[in-house]
């Protein structure tokens, strides 16, 4: 079973996305914030990372940076973000993220950008 971590400070999104996944048979990691990420990280070993950009702790970039550089993981890394900035995005792009995708988002699209990023 394919784990996916999903970082989100918001906890109803979080919920919700925690059962929308499990429903498409994944084993989910919930964290509120990109610290409990990077606590968990090494322990959980994730196939995928699901991330928010902005949040408090740690900035949704600088785990993804950490992500590439102290962890040296080569998972993919889908951003999960209200904000459209083009900057923010191609900040995430720059140091490795795989994927964006804007909030709201259809589930089923986020169903289908998971399942090819795990392919």
């Amino acid at each position: 079973m394919k784990k996916i971590m999903i970082v989100e400070d918001d906890p109803l999104l979080l919920k919700t996305l925690g059962q929308v996944l499990k429903k498409e048979g994944y084993e989910v990691i919930l964290c509120e914030n990109g610290k409990r990420a990077t606590e968990q990280f090494q322990v959980v070993k994730p196939d995928l990372l699901i991330t928010d950009i902005y949040m408090p702790e740690l900035h949704g970039t600088e785990l993804v940076k950490q992500v590439r550089q102290q962890f040296e993981s080569q998972i993919p890394i889908l951003i999960l973000t209200a904000s459209g900035e083009e900057e923010s995005v191609l900040e995430a792009f720059r140091l490795g993220a795989n994927d964006y995708v804007t909030k709201p988002f259809n589930p089923r699209e986020l169903s289908l950008r998971v399942r090819r990023l795990l392919n």
